[in-house]
Parts: structure tokens; sequence; C-alpha cells
């Protein structure tokens, strides 16, 4: 009887710790803190022109402003670049990630809006 309670006991602390490990990476905002995403091109992120390849992303907070720090983990070439955005809620939590581009007069994609799966709000780069 007596380890049938412990054992209760360690299943529900757990479980709560789980919870907690589950919701720590998600932020006031209701987007995770750090991505993982892979460019099969290359993509001009804000005034830098990155190579395709695998990169995690950060969001971080300057004062009022959104960051999304981008940092390649497949080159050593590629230095951090840090551009500004814009969060939009979204009606409920991104069912899929999804990716926004455009391409300019150089013929070169340009991301403008990401979405991540599990997230309140969509990234707007700006």
């Amino acid at each position: 009887m007596r380890s049938n309670k412990f054992a209760a006991t360690l299943i529900t602390i757990c479980i709560m710790l789980l919870g907690v490990v589950a919701v720590a990476d998600q932020n006031q905002f209701g987007v995770a803190n750090s991505y993982r995403i892979t460019f099969l091109e290359q993509v001009r992120v804000g005034d830098a022109l990155l190579p395709a390849g695998n990169y995690e992303i950060r969001h971080e907070m300057q004062g009022q402003d959104h960051i999304m720090v981008f940092h390649s983990v497949s080159s050593k070439k590629v230095a951090e670049v840090r551009v500004k955005c814009s969060l939009v809620p979204l009606p409920q939590k991104a069912e899929r990630t999804e990716t926004v581009y455009s391409i300019n007069a150089a013929k070169e994609q340009v991301l403008q809006e990401m979405v991540f799966r599990g997230d309140m709000a969509k990234h707007v780069l700006e």
C-alpha cells in the first residue's frame, strides 16, 4: 500500500515537471524562444544574404523591440544575423510551420514572415 502511494506521488511529480519544461520554452507572447529551420536556397534576411543551410533562430527582446537572431549551424562562414520583427497574434496555435517570401529586384528570395508550429503569433520581419 505504501509503495503504491509512493509510486503515484512520483508519477504525479514527473508529470508536473514535464508540464513545466513544455511551458518553459514559450514566452509571454506565445512564441518559442528558439527554433531550427533549413533554407534550401539562399535567402535574404534583413540586409544579409544567407546561404542555404541549417539555422538556429532565437527570439530576443531589446527593450520593446522583438529581434530574431539567425545563426548558422551548418557553416562557420555566416555570422549572426539580427532582424527586427513584429509579432502578429494568431486566432489559435499554429498547426504547421510556414514561411512567406517575396522576390526582390535582384531575383533573391526575401524572407517576409514566419509561423512556427505551436506558436500563438506569427513573426513579420521588418
